[in-house]
């Protein structure tokens, strides 16, 4: 982890209340897939916790949704050319062993970002499945890098687009047929807790990245604690935000 004091590139929305934000960092930082970065907005005293979904050498790019007036003055004030604050690589990411041949992804919503730094790490040494759930045709983004996928399905809850359902019924549809060896999720916690209710059991190792509030993004703090099923406490920022389904899940 290093704090930077990168380049704006672009910030740009990509649907109505989600924006690309691309940076530029003085040199190459390595960064694993479902790590994140804590972005420093001007006049508010705690950076904004945010998955990377790309990293390309010195270019590093991040989705957020439009939320509170942090994210809002994220959107109006970064323009290119602007410097920013950033605390980057963060968390422990997701990790495909060498054995793990066949990936499946499943996301929802802001969900989908982590995920396609994963599809993105992955989709040349393995197969991957990419099963990406939006609400409606008007929310679909980045199907240009799910499309990167071995296979898979995009979902809107309305049917305007792809599978009518849940990313979740979407991967329950195929996962007989793609045989997944690891899962990969990331959305709401129903979706998540409804997918490793079903990977349990079909005896499928799924790993689930958490969203919670933070403060520090470096353990210190302890705000954004969880609660895993064995009754120890767990910093979602430091431990996390990958665990494995069966430690927050059961």
């Amino acid at each position: 982890m290093r704090e930077v004091i990168a380049r704006v590139l672009e910030n740009a929305p990509i649907t109505e209340d989600v924006f690309s934000l691309t940076f530029c960092c003085e040199e190459e930082i390595p960064v694993r897939a479902g790590q994140f970065a804590m972005i420093g907005v001007s006049g508010f005293p705690l950076r904004r916790p945010i998955a990377i979904c790309k990293a390309e050498g010195e270019r590093i790019t991040v989705c957020y949704r439009l939320k509170g007036e942090g994210t809002k003055r994220m959107s109006r004030e970064l323009k290119p050319g602007e410097n920013l604050s950033v605390l980057l690589p963060l968390g422990n990411g997701f990790y495909a062993a060498e054995e793990e041949r066949r990936i499946a992804l499943v996301g929802g919503g802001a969900g989908v970002f982590p995920l396609i730094s994963a599809l993105r790490q992955y989709a040349d040494k393995k197969q991957v499945f990419a099963y990406m759930g939006f609400k409606n045709k008007e929310n679909l983004c980045m199907e240009h890098e799910i499309y990167r996928a071995s296979g898979g399905l995009i979902a809107t809850d309305d049917g305007s687009f792809g599978f009518h359902g849940s990313a979740v019924a979407a991967f329950e549809s195929e996962a007989d047929k793609i045989k997944p060896e690891v899962v990969f999720s990331c959305g709401p916690l129903p979706m998540m807790r409804a997918l490793a209710e079903y990977t349990k059991r079909k005896n499928i190792k799924t790993f689930v990245s958490l969203e919670e509030r933070m403060g520090c993004g470096l353990g210190a703090c302890l705000v954004c604690i969880c609660e895993k099923t064995n009754g120890e406490h767990a910093r979602v920022c430091k431990d996390g935000p990958v665990f494995d389904a069966r430690e927050i899940f059961g």
